[in-house]
C-alpha cells in the first residue's frame, strides 16, 4: 500500500465544535496506523494558544498559525459557535489565504465555510455548510453557489462539509482518494461507521425532515409508510387509510409534508432500502420488493434520484472487509 505522508493542517479557534475537530483526526489518525503511515496532522492557532471548544473542553498543544511556512497538502478549517468571530479576524483569514493559495486541497467542516468564503477561497466555487446557515451563508456571500441538501460538496480544490458528523464523511473521502477505497473501507469499519455516505445524499433523511407534524392522520400515515414499504402506497390507497377524498388528501398531505406524497414515499422507500443494503440484507433483487419497489430498475431509478448513486455502489461501500492489523 502506498504510504506517502501527507501533511495536514487543521485550523482551530474559541467555540469551536468540538466533534468538527475529532472527526476528521480520527478518520486520519485510523488511517494512518491502518496503513502504517500516510497522514501528519498538526492543529493550528493564532499564536499557538489554547483554544475551547464551545461544550466547554479546553484545548492546547496548537501550532503557531503564523509559524507554519510550507503549504500543507490539506489545509482544513473547523466550524463551531465561534465562526462569526473567525471570520472577522483579518490575522486569520490572511494566514489562510497564504497557506490555501499553494496547498493541494483546501476543506472546512460546518460553519468552517464561513470563514473559508470570509477568506475569498469559495468565491464562484458550489459549497455547502450546516443545514441551518445555508440560508445566512448564501446571503453574505451571494458568489458562493451554496448547495444546502449536500452531505459535502467538491468543487475542484475545495471540499466542503455540512455540520459536525459530516466532517467524518469528508474525511473518509479524502482518505478513499489518497488511498483507494480499501483502506476507507478499512478506517470505517474500524471506527465502526459507514464507509462513507455519498457526498450528494441529502442532509437530511426522509423520516426527520419533516419536523413535527399538526395533522394526526398525516402523522399516522406516515408512521405507516415507515412499517409498510411495500404496502399498497398510492395515493387512492393512502387516501382511503387516511379517511380522505384523493383531492383532499393529496392537498393536505403536501401542506403538511412539504412534499408531493409520491416523492414521500419514494424518499421513504430509498430509506427501508439503504437500511437493508447497508445490513446486508438480502439481495437487490429482494431488497427491491421487500422496499415496495418491485423491480431493481425501479430501485435503480430512485436511488440514483435520491442519493446519486445506484444501489449495488451504494451496498459496495458497506461491504464488510476485515480489518488489517495495525503497523508498527
Amino acid at each position: 500500500m502506498e504510504t506517502t505522508t501527507r501533511d495536514v493542517v487543521i485550523v482551530v479557534y474559541d467555540s469551536l465544535q468540538l466533534l468538527d475537530l475529532a472527526g476528521p483526526v480520527e478518520v486520519l489518525d485510523a488511517a494512518t496506523r491502518l496503513a502504517g503511515g500516510g497522514y501528519r496532522v498538526t492543529t493550528a492557532s493564532l499564536g499557538g494558544r489554547e483554544v475551547s471548544a464551545s461544550s466547554g473542553v479546553r484545548l492546547s498543544g496548537h501550532c503557531d498559525l503564523a509559524g507554519i511556512v510550507d503549504p500543507p497538502h490539506t489545509l482544513l478549517v473547523v466550524g463551531g459557535w465561534g465562526y462569526a468571530d473567525a471570520a472577522r479576524d483579518e490575522e486569520l483569514l490572511g494566514h489562510l489565504r497564504r497557506l490555501a493559495g499553494k496547498a493541494h486541497r483546501v476543506g472546512s467542516v460546518c460553519t468552517g465555510a464561513f470563514v473559508l468564503a470570509a477568506a475569498g477561497l469559495l468565491e464562484g466555487r458550489r459549497a455547502t455548510t450546516h443545514w441551518a446557515y445555508c440560508a445566512e451563508l448564501a446571503g453574505l456571500h451571494p458568489g458562493v453557489r451554496v448547495q444546502p441538501d449536500a452531505i459535502f460538496v467538491r468543487d475542484g480544490a475545495v471540499a466542503t462539509a455540512a455540520g459536525v458528523s459530516s466532517g467524518t464523511d469528508l474525511a473518509l473521502a479524502l482518505v478513499e482518494e489518497d488511498h483507494g477505497a480499501d483502506l476507507a473501507r478499512a478506517v470505517g469499519k474500524w471506527l465502526v461507521v459507514f464507509l462513507r455516505r455519498p457526498g450528494g445524499q441529502s442532509q437530511f433523511s426522509a423520516w426527520t425532515r419533516t419536523g413535527r407534524l399538526g395533522d394526526a392522520a398525516i402523522r399516522g400515515l406516515l408512521d405507516h409508510i415507515a412499517a409498510n414499504p411495500a404496502a399498497d402506497l398510492s395515493v387512492p390507497a393512502m387516501a382511503r387509510y387516511s379517511a380522505m377524498s384523493e383531492r383532499h388528501f393529496a392537498r393536505r398531505f403536501t401542506n403538511e409534508v412539504g412534499m408531493t406524497p409520491g416523492r414521500y414515499v419514494e424518499r421513504s422507500r430509498v430509506e427501508s432500502a439503504r437500511a437493508l443494503l447497508e445490513s446486508g440484507a438480502g439481495s437487490v433483487g429482494t431488497v427491491a420488493r421487500d422496499c415496495g419497489f418491485g423491480t431493481p430498475e425501479t430501485m435503480r431509478r430512485a436511488f440514483l434520484r435520491e442519493l446519486g448513486v445506484p444501489p449495488v455502489s451504494y451496498r459496495d461501500r458497506f461491504h464488510s472487509t476485515g480489518i488489517p492489523s495495525p503497523a508498527g
